[in-house]
């Protein structure tokens, strides 16, 4: 049976409008199956729409996954509506099931979904203009202005300590003390660099306890090619890739932006004198953020922002840094030492933060 009739089996399931005339692989992410499927309509043009297979290796209750997107779709939705807005290019649409449901499962026990595809915009997959940046940081700023009412411990955490440091730094020593795959000898230096910041990783999570800083919707995957780039206007205009919207800390979006973004080299880069944090990037990054978000931060999240972005890039270290030392079993490699690689790459990242820590609280200050 060929993947297009398997697919018109699932598109049957879902209320789209018109005949299916086309299918075809689309995107370029790495974990959900997504397809464009098009649709012929009697009388108005051709209309196409994003199918996922959810994967539910990755995500292991999609239920609980599709009812967090619904429900933050839902509200952002409106919000929208309610300033008389453009819904459908403001926010993902998601496509009901002829039975009324937000996904389908089909025989073989997979998960499916369907969005509205947004026409004549976007997802840049890296900086080609720093205005690009910019927008991604407005859009991201607004999905946390416009979520800053909604109760965020209703939302299901569908991946458990997704950003808790301090237990990612617990992953770490369990894994020397392990050493699976005998190579803590060879790491010495990079094990020595997180070690001496084994008090930074609790920072934020004690200040979460102690009720110091609010808990919010959080997106935890805020980089450039998860915001849609409006053709015409260049704006920001719809925050997609809702899988990790949870409940967390709205420095997580941040400094995982800035982490993301604002480096001056790839995340493998071999030559770390080469790996830097781009001034420029952060303050753009920094201003688009506050525009849109700024009136609904606390002056404690405010102060955090910088150190927000050295943490999201240590986690970010330590993360690969664990998985070299366990045998590289959770992130793709394309070479031995890879995953080694970009954890040296993110703790220069680090290191030059550090560094720029001072120049970044004045840029923080200078749009609060």
């Amino acid at each position: 049976m060929t993947e297009k009739i398997e697919l018109k089996k699932v598109t049957d399931n879902f209320c789209f409008d018109g005949t299916l005339i086309h299918v075809e692989p689309y995107g370029h992410g790495h974990i959900n199956d997504t397809y464009a499927v098009y649709f012929k309509r009697l009388t108005t043009p051709p209309i196409r729409y994003i199918l996922q297979k959810i994967n539910h290796s990755v995500f292991k209750e999609p239920e609980r996954l599709m009812q967090n997107i619904d429900k933050v779709t839902g509200h952002i939705r409106r919000k929208i509506e309610a300033e008389k807005k453009d819904a459908t290019r403001g926010v993902l649409t998601i496509i009901r099931t002829v039975d009324d449901s937000i996904f389908y499962r089909d025989g073989e026990g997979n998960y499916w979904r369907a969005y509205h595809f947004i026409e004549n915009a976007i997802a840049y997959q890296q900086v080609e203009k720093p205005e690009h940046f910019y927008e991604a940081a407005r859009a991201f700023g607004l999905f946390q202005q416009q979520l800053s009412d909604f109760p965020a411990d209703t939302l299901h955490e569908t991946i458990p300590d997704f950003h808790n440091t301090e237990k990612r730094f617990e992953a770490l020593l369990s894994a020397i003390d392990l050493d699976s795959a005998g190579r803590v000898k060879f790491v010495e230096k990079e094990i020595e660099f997180a070690l001496n910041r084994k008090k930074d990783t609790a920072v934020l999570t004690t200040l979460l306890q102690e009720g110091k800083l609010p808990l919010r919707v959080t997106h935890n995957d805020t980089k450039l090619n998860n915001v849609m780039i409006d053709n015409k206007t260049g704006t920001g205009i719809c925050v997609i890739d809702l899988d990790t919207v949870m409940p967390g800390l709205a420095l997580y979006d941040f400094g995982d932006s800035i982490r993301s973004g604002a480096g001056t080299a790839p995340e493998d880069e071999l030559n770390l004198e080469a790996v830097s944090l781009n001034l420029g990037l952060f303050e753009l990054y920094t201003k688009g953020f506050l525009e849109t978000a700024g009136a609904d931060l606390t002056p404690l999240e405010k102060e955090y922002l910088p150190f927000s972005a050295k943490l999201m890039t240590l986690e970010c270290g330590i993360r690969f840094l664990t998985d070299y030392l366990s045998g590289d079993t959770y992130f793709k490699i394309h070479r031995k030492s890879h995953n080694l690689e970009r954890c040296r790459t993110q703790f220069a990242l680090v290191a030059d933060m550090e560094r720029k820590m001072d120049q970044m609280t004045e840029i923080v200050k200078k749009y609060s």
